[in-house]
C-alpha cells in the first residue's frame, strides 16, 4: 500500500451518502476534491449482501435496490468480493475506514485478514 499517493489505513472522518446514491456521486478521492486536505475518509456500509445493519439503516431498506444502484452503502457478502471492493474503494475513492454492522463481523473476518496482509 506504500507509494507517493497511498495513505495507510488510519484517521478519523466520516463520509455519509444516501443509501441509493450511486458511486459516480462520490467517485473522487479526497485528494482530488477542491480545497481538500490530506484526510482519511470513513464509509458506513449498512448493507452486506441481503443483511441490513439495524442501527445503520431502516428496516424497510430494499437491499436489491441498493445493490442495483451500485451504491457505496452496499458490499457483497462473499469475503473475496468484499475484500476486492474495499480495496478498490480505498485506491480509487480514498476510503480508509469501513464501518460495518456487528451482525456481519464474523462472516467478514476473512476480509480483515486478507486486507491486513496487503
Amino acid at each position: 500500500m506504500a507509494g507517493p499517493n497511498r495513505r495507510p489505513w488510519r484517521g478519523h472522518m466520516t463520509s455519509a451518502q444516501h443509501h441509493y446514491a450511486g458511486r459516480s456521486r462520490g467517485d473522487r478521492s479526497s485528494s482530488q476534491r477542491p480545497g481538500s486536505r490530506n484526510v482519511e475518509l470513513a464509509l458506513h456500509v449498512p448493507v452486506i449482501g441481503a443483511a441490513v445493519a439495524p442501527f445503520m439503516a431502516g428496516p424497510d431498506t430494499d437491499t436489491d435496490a441498493v445493490r442495483a444502484a451500485d451504491s457505496l452503502a452496499y458490499l457483497p457478502s462473499d469475503p473475496s468480493a468484499a475484500a476486492e471492493e474495499i480495496q478498490r474503494r480505498h485506491e480509487e475513492i480514498g476510503f480508509s475506514y469501513f464501518v460495518l454492522g456487528a451482525d456481519v463481523a464474523g462472516a467478514l473476518a476473512p476480509v480483515v485478514a486478507d486486507l491486513a496482509g496487503r
